[in-house]
Order: structure tokens, then sequence, then C-alpha cells
């Protein structure tokens, strides 16, 4: 099943199976099957609410967080599509502030896999799905649509937006190598480079590109496709700036400063991401954006599996000496540095780590072993993963004496629990958003 979905309900399972028959092997990047695609059930994307487009490696979830945050501060109403999900289907496709009930994804999933079938189009999962979420949007009134990109940006299926409001980029990283670096689909820049073009291509003349601060040559590149695509970069630091000091974000940009409160979501990178929010709705003007509701959203914006604090529950009672069960989707070395610097200050910190196979574990580690008092690993059910013998002989290798083999969350969790001795610590899940999701469901903590 691509991109493991699942689901309770057996009217939305009907429709998730059939992905499996539609599409094996075409997940390929490229924008020519989702505008067949599209066309065949109307061109729901072009009766869309005004868009924010957000691209990155890491931290555009967020940034769509804070965006809806706001956006709903100030009294209106905002579609929102993400991926992945992490426990259901329907996380994906918020229509007008909610989640999609299973009642209308089965339908509208159906309409769109059956079109694809009578077309013999063969769309991708992503494909399939960004279809059934712009079809829902249209059918929906809303203020506001804000898009993720799935993969990339300049081929991504999302890219089909002709006239978004406001695009933006988060943080860059190295991720999806084998695709975003591919040298038949695009050119032979340096990797990150290659990176920053791939993510820039969301620009479009309708609207400005909010960025974060990048190396000089890849600030370049970037410019240099919003350029050719007819539009103006908005950066960090020349442009807008952020920053945390005296327990406050403070904001500025050429309209003013703003002091905010720091947001709930943890970390630095989160002010960051937060910052980046805040620069795409105050450089445009269609949507009305008070002073309140950017205060609110600091406080009411979520991104679960992002530095989130497990709550009690039937997972987190497997370790009660934890101080705290903190949990990560994050999954590459960006992702890596951004949690080592959460725990750079405070105790080191027992790992629990499992990794999908095509990701780099050994560079993930390396940036956490700073940190780490112990790994524990663990599979990831139903993913092709590192082996958690190779993951403990890697965190050995990089200095990290005390590891373990689990046979799940549970197991791992009671086993770092049997050695702390009555000593409170910190704990943190790590490595995988799909095993971030095992958390979730075993914590019985659904993300809504």
């Amino acid at each position: 099943m691509a991109d493991h979905a699942r689901s309770d309900n057996p009217a939305v399972q009907a429709q998730l199976d059939r992905f499996a028959q539609l599409s094996p092997g075409r997940d390929i990047l490229g924008l020519e099957r989702i505008a067949e695609l599209l066309a065949t059930v109307g061109n729901p994307h072009q009766q869309l609410p005004p868009i924010f487009h957000v691209a990155g490696t890491n931290g555009k979830g967020s940034t769509c967080a804070f965006l809806r945050a706001a956006i709903e501060s100030a009294g209106l109403t905002a579609h929102v599509y993400t991926s992945p999900h992490l426990v259901r289907f329907n996380e994906r496709i918020r229509v007008a502030g909610r989640l999609i009930d299973d009642t209308a994804l089965a339908e509208i999933l159906a309409e769109v896999l059956d079109a694809a079938e009578q077309a013999e189009i063969g769309p991708s999962f992503f494909e399939a799905t960004t279809a059934a979420a712009f079809l829902a949007f249209s059918r929906t009134p809303a203020d506001v649509a804000i898009i993720e990109v799935g993969l990339g940006g300049r081929l991504d299926a999302t890219n089909i937006i002709a006239t978004p409001l406001m695009t933006g980029i988060a943080q860059l990283g190295l991720d999806h190598e084998a695709f975003l670096l591919d040298p038949s689909n695009g050119p032979a820049f340096p990797p990150l480079e290659r990176i920053g073009y791939e993510k820039a291509g969301i620009a479009k003349a309708s609207a400005p590109l909010v960025t974060m601060d990048y190396p000089t040559a890849v600030a370049a590149r970037v410019a240099a496709v919003a350029t050719a695509a007819g539009t103006q970069v908005i950066a960090r630091k020349s442009d807008w700036d952020c920053a945390v000091y005296q327990g406050q974000l403070h904001y500025r940009d050429a309209q003013g400063k703003v002091s905010l409160p720091l947001p709930r979501l943890a970390g630095q990178h989160q002010a960051e991401n937060a910052g980046l929010a805040i620069a795409m709705l105050r450089h445009q003007s269609a949507i009305p954006m008070p002073e309140s509701a950017l205060r609110a959203a600091m406080g009411w914006a979520h991104w679960p599996a992002r530095m989130q604090v497990l709550a009690d529950g039937p997972l987190k009672a497997n370790i009660p000496s934890a101080r705290t069960l903190w949990l990560d989707g994050g999954h590459n070395p960006n992702a890596a540095t951004m949690i080592a610097e959460f725990f750079a200050d405070g105790d080191k910190v027992d790992l629990v780590l499992g990794m999908l196979a095509n990701k780099d574990a050994h560079g993930f580690l390396k940036l956490l072993a700073p940190i780490a008092q112990s790994i524990t690993a663990v599979p990831i059910p139903g993913h092709e993963c590192h082996r958690p013998a190779d993951l403990c002989a890697m965190a050995r290798e990089l200095g990290i004496a005390d590891t373990g083999i689990a046979l799940n969350l549970a197991d791992a969790l009671s086993q770092i629990d049997s050695k702390a001795a009555g000593l409170p610590k910190d704990v943190a899940i790590l490595g995988s958003l799909y095993l971030a999701g095992v958390a979730l469901a075993e914590n019985d903590q659904l993300p809504d």
C-alpha cells in the first residue's frame, strides 16, 4: 500500500486499497498526470480561496500550523492540505478547519479514483490524494487554503497551483536525494543548490516568495528561480527577521516590529518557523491579519510529532521514571541538528530510535551523539528499515556505549525504565514519522 495508508472505516479502506491497483511504480515527479487527473474532475484547483503554498526540507508542516492558527485566530476559516499522515489518512485533509470525516473522505476518494480509472491515467498515491483534497476544498467555502508541498516543489503535484497568494520556503537540507538530485530531471547544481532550485520551483508571478536565511550560493539560486518566475524574494535577514530574547519572539520587517509570546511548539527552530509564517502573513494584503491574531497563534499552533511531549497513556505507562517523554519524527541531518540543539543545555537523553532503510542513519546519529545517554533501537512495523543491530553498531562506533535492541516501543521504554534506578530522566522517540505515528496510536493520542 502506497504510504501505508490505513483506516478503521471500511468505506475509506475500500478506496485506499485501490491505490495499490491504480498506481504501481508510478511515484514519478511531474505535473502531467495531476493536470490530466484534475481536468477529469472539473479542475477544482482553480476554484480555491487564496492560497498559501509552503515548501522546505524541514519546518514546512510547522509553518503551515502557524499559518492556520493565525488565520483561525483572526476569525477566518482555512482549508489545510499536509502530508504525510501519522495515524489516520484524514489528517492530510482539513476542510474549513475540521479534519475530513470518513463519509466525505470515502466519497471523494471514490470519485477521484473512478475518474482516474476511467481515463486510464494511473496517478501516484500523492497525486490522487492531492486531487481529492482540492476537490473537497472546492466544494466547501473557506477564506484561505494552506497547501504544503509533498516532495521538492518544482515537480510536486501541488505545484499545479498557478496563482497562489503567497509562497514560502522553510529550512533547506539534504533529504529525498534520489528524487531531488536526480540528474535526469534537472540541472547538475551542487546538492544544496539543487535542493533550493527544486523548492523554489513553487515561485509564481502572482505571489512573493518568502524565504529563510540560506548560504549565499543557495540564496542566489533561489533568487534566480524567483526572478525567472517574475516575482521577488522576501528573505530573512534582509527583508524580515526574528529572534528570541527576554522570553519573547521579536519579529521585524519594513512595516515595523512585533513582540509576541514564545510559541507553544518547543525549540528555537519553531520560533523561526513561526517567523516565516508571520512574514508570509504580513507581506500580503488580501487577508486581514491583526497583531492580536499573531499573538494568539503562538499559543494555539500545534503540530504533532515535532518535539511533542507525550501525555500519560498506555505507551508512556511503560516508563514511569521518565521526567518527560518526547516524540519527534525528524529523520534527516537538518532535523538531527535541531534536536541536538534543543537538548544541548540539559542532561543527556535516552533515545529510542527507528529509521527507514533509505535514510542516512549514520549521519543522523553522528549529530545526536553529543546529547545521547543511550540508544535503544527498534524496527518500524510494516516498513523497510535499518536493522536495530546495525543502528546499535553505528551508535557504538560514534561513542555511545550504552545500546540496546527492543522488539517494539513498549519494550524499548521498559528496558530504559529498568535501568533508571528511580532517577527521573528525559527520553525521546526519534527517527521516523512512521514510528511517531505508531507511538501516538499506542499512546491513544491521535492527532486532531
